[in-house]
């Protein structure tokens, strides 16, 4: 595979896998602009485990944290946040086990994607400009978790974002921007390394697993350009609000459904 390619894969995962934009959405353009054939899962998979490294590596004082919660004795308030991640974790790897197995063909579509660029970045406004700012992870109930890890499933329909629709349904429960961005990234952990078990099994049983030097040049990229995207958005969310990404996606949403429109893709 082309050196530039692995390189643009890897930018792309890495640097949209926890902003609120879509990951899977942008990586399924790459074809469309690059002329390229699809990348295949093997690569996605090396891109996956990228980003999961990074997000490990950037809260493994939390993860270190929560593991020592869990001796006897071990901080309440951590395992109470091991229980909330474990409740918003079980929807996404119900329905995702069925729609992988499934696979439907509509959402592949580019108009799939445009629309839900559209709608999600509506709805994550409307959450931004009415949701508190001042109640933190400590403050959910374990119905809110329910909740963020229900509203995980849409992300499953590409140009939804995981983190975003999560970090959406947090803002709505009242919880604040660097909370709610620190709770999507600390459930992405189990939501990528099942979702990477599971294409990996898949790839496993279909025997395409011989893309070892093109992978690891696409872990290693990934995960610099994920520790980049993560640090840098936590900072922005300390300061500002999502309007940024609101805006991004507006466009984005526009532009394809006008490309798909006049024919272009």
């Amino acid at each position: 595979m082309p050196f530039l390619l692995l390189v643009l894969v890897a930018a792309v995962q890495g640097l949209t896998e926890f902003l609120p934009v879509s990951s899977s959405g942008h990586l399924a353009l790459i074809p469309l602009l690059t002329d390229q054939p699809y990348q295949g899962r093997a690569i996605d998979v090396a891109a996956h485990v990228g980003t999961l490294g990074a997000v490990l590596l950037y809260f493994r004082r939390d993860l270190m944290a929560m593991l020592m919660a869990l001796r006897a004795g071990g901080d309440p308030e951590q395992r109470r946040l091991i229980l909330l991640l474990a409740l918003a974790t079980v929807p996404v790897f119900a329905v995702g086990y069925v729609v992988n197995e499934i696979d439907p063909a509509w959402m592949t579509d580019i108009r799939t994607l445009a629309i839900a660029n559209l709608v999600f970045a509506g709805v994550l406004w409307h959450a931004d400009r009415i949701g508190s700012v001042t109640r933190s992870i400590t403050d959910m109930r374990f119905g809110g978790a329910v909740l963020i890890g229900l509203s995980q499933c849409l992300a499953l329909i590409p140009g939804a974002s995981r983190s975003g629709v999560t970090m959406t349904a947090a803002r709505y429960l009242g919880i604040g921007r660097v909370a709610a961005a620190r709770f999507s990234l600390l459930l992405s952990i189990p939501t990528i390394a099942g979702a990477g078990l599971l294409k990996g099994l898949d790839i496993a049983a279909d025997g395409d697993a011989a893309l070892g030097l093109d992978a690891l040049i696409v872990v290693l990229l990934s995960f610099g350009f994920a520790l980049l995207a993560i640090g840098w958005m936590m900072r922005w969310l300390a300061r500002a609000d999502f309007r940024i990404f609101v805006w991004y996606r507006m466009v984005l949403g526009g532009a394809l459904l006008l490309a798909t429109a006049s024919g272009a893709v």
